[in-house]
């Protein structure tokens, strides 16, 4: 490639050496990457409810998650967004970010005899349900002579969610 015109030629460097910069950073080093939408990323979290320890990675694998494609609840990829390998964080997700309200019309009475008759149905009793093809906890809410009172709701549903997350791996 021939250049003839040098005020082109300099301003077509200083353009290419501009945009390496945002790539590699001001030192020459590639920029580390954060959580964005489509990144694939690798978490240990701890989830606390009233103070109260209901899930987390510790003695297991770290939680793979891509960003975006809706495999976790929504407040939780919000509180990772923007976070780099090896960072800590602590976060608070509301209802509406992640299991919703409390519905309701989520909470069905239903006939014992469309449920299997082998369980001694007590209150509290979490059972598994397939709803649209998904498989649901439903707690036992009362037991009556003839049915069952069940609520389909998530059991952390209409609850505030604390989680304290550390980045592992981003991709």
């Amino acid at each position: 490639m021939k250049i003839r015109n040098t005020k082109a030629a300099v301003f077509f460097l200083a353009a290419l050496m501009s945009s390496l910069c945002l790539v590699t950073g001001a030192m020459g080093q590639a920029a580390p990457l954060t959580v964005a939408k489509g990144r694939t990323v690798q978490v240990n979290y701890t989830l606390t409810v009233d103070g109260k320890v209901i899930d987390s990675s510790k003695g297991r694998q770290p939680l793979e998650v891509k960003i975006g494609a809706h495999q976790v609840i929504p407040g939780f990829e919000k509180g990772l967004m923007g976070m780099k390998v090896g960072e800590k964080k602590s976060f608070t997700v509301k209802p509406e970010d992640g299991y919703g309200e409390v519905n309701p019309k989520a909470i069905l009475e239903v006939p014992k005899s469309k449920l299997p008759k082998n369980i001694k149905l007590t209150p509290g009793m979490v059972l598994e349900s397939q709803v649209n093809g998904h498989i649901v906890p439903v707690s036992v809410v009362k037991v009556k002579k003839e049915t069952v009172v069940l609520d389909f709701n998530s059991p952390l549903a209409g609850k505030t969610l604390n989680f304290d997350v550390e980045v592992v791996d981003i991709k």
